[in-house]
């Protein structure tokens, strides 16, 4: 194809996403496919996708699946280079059934989604310090859940171990025991004798313990530097804190202005009504989907309000009052406050943007 016909065209390009390699495809402004290839995950291989999209014709946008792990790099790839990008999402399961599958038919059936606009959203930009945010929070994630291991096994061990190791240990509150544990001094030669064993074990189930409650503690201290930095306001609220305030964030993501208004974050959030009603019966019922680390954020939240916020206390005795009940009123309550941070969030965002306009 000329450069100079090409150039006349308007294509929308798809992107199957692997760890290794992308497959992309391209489809003209009559959605038709125009051809297919197999790119690497590397800048290199960046830039010759893009090059040989643009062989076809104007990019105006991209379909990418995956933007959140295997398409991370190139979703940053292209928004620097001022392609428009959405993200696809669920395959189309009848097209599947129909055609099958493979990784050319998933990158046009990418390009296809892109171009009509279904099963598609604007992606969360990875470039900012909510991505940093989102990184070390993972880390911190991982490293609460491997001290819990230890210490479980550190638990179990002792129930096993024998009757003279045991009966001085049982009495002790956690950090007494860990901090017990983690000072023994035991010779490591006599790992043969049982007794030997259980000490060498415990010992160093101990300072795993330790090293990783320190890790912690400095994740957390990271985690709130930034999260300050991004929303001094919002952990400025009653019952919000470093953790809870962190993972509202990462919700609403580098880019809240994606969100269309605060309903739309509700529903990411999973606090939004879904009508339940039959017959004569008019109610509303709890939304099972959405981001459940936010539900669970905006959860303690509430409960934490529940008992110690006169004013929210007074909310919920009031909707028990009407003949709704605690589940629905604390719904209600959940509500209220994912309508209270988006608006915090956003505000927070525009005055970062004005600021960095202005310098």
């Amino acid at each position: 194809m000329d450069i100079a016909e090409a150039s006349r065209h308007r294509i929308v390009g798809g992107v199957d996403t692997h760890k290794d390699l992308h497959v992309a495809a391209v489809v003209d402004e009559r959605d038709r496919v125009l051809g297919t290839g197999c790119f690497a995950t590397t800048r290199q291989g960046y830039r010759q996708m893009l090059a040989w999209m643009r062989s076809f014709g104007d990019v105006q946008r991209i379909g990418i699946e995956s933007t959140g792990s295997y398409g991370a790099g190139l979703l940053r790839y292209m928004q620097k280079a001022g392609i428009e990008v959405m993200e696809v999402t669920t395959p189309d399961k009848h097209d599947r059934r129909r055609r099958g599958k493979n990784d050319d038919l998933d990158a046009q059936n990418a390009a296809h989604a892109a171009f009509s606009g279904r099963r598609t959203v604007t992606p969360r930009s990875r470039d900012g310090m909510v991505e940093s945010l989102r990184v070390l929070a993972v880390c911190r994630k991982t490293a609460v859940a491997a001290r819990r291991v230890a210490l479980q096994i550190i638990q179990t061990t002792i129930v096993c171990a024998p009757d003279g190791l045991r009966d001085t240990l049982r009495s002790m509150t956690r950090m007494q025991l860990v901090r017990t544990l983690a000072a023994w001094r035991p010779d490591l030669s006599e790992y043969r004798d049982v007794d030997g064993a259980y000490r060498i074990s415990l010992k160093s189930l101990a300072r795993r313990y330790l090293e990783l409650h320190d890790e912690i503690a400095d994740l957390d201290a990271m985690i709130g530097v930034i999260v300050k930095e991004l929303a001094p306001e919002l952990i400025a609220r009653n019952s919000i804190g470093n953790t809870g305030a962190a993972q509202l964030l990462l919700t609403a993501g580098d880019n809240p202005e994606r969100l269309r208004s605060e309903a739309s974050f509700a529903a990411l959030c999973g606090v939004s009504p879904v009508p339940a009603s039959s017959g004569k019966t008019v109610r509303h019922r709890l939304n099972r989907g959405g981001d459940r680390a936010a539900n669970s954020a905006l959860h303690i939240i509430a409960i934490g309000r529940l008992r110690t916020d006169p004013a929210t206390k007074a909310y919920v005795a009031r909707r028990i009052t009407e003949g709704h009940s605690k589940l629905d009123a604390l719904r209600a309550l959940k509500r209220y406050i994912a309508r209270e941070v988006f608006h915090i969030i956003t505000r927070r965002h525009r005055q970062i943007n004005q600021a960095q306009i202005a310098a």
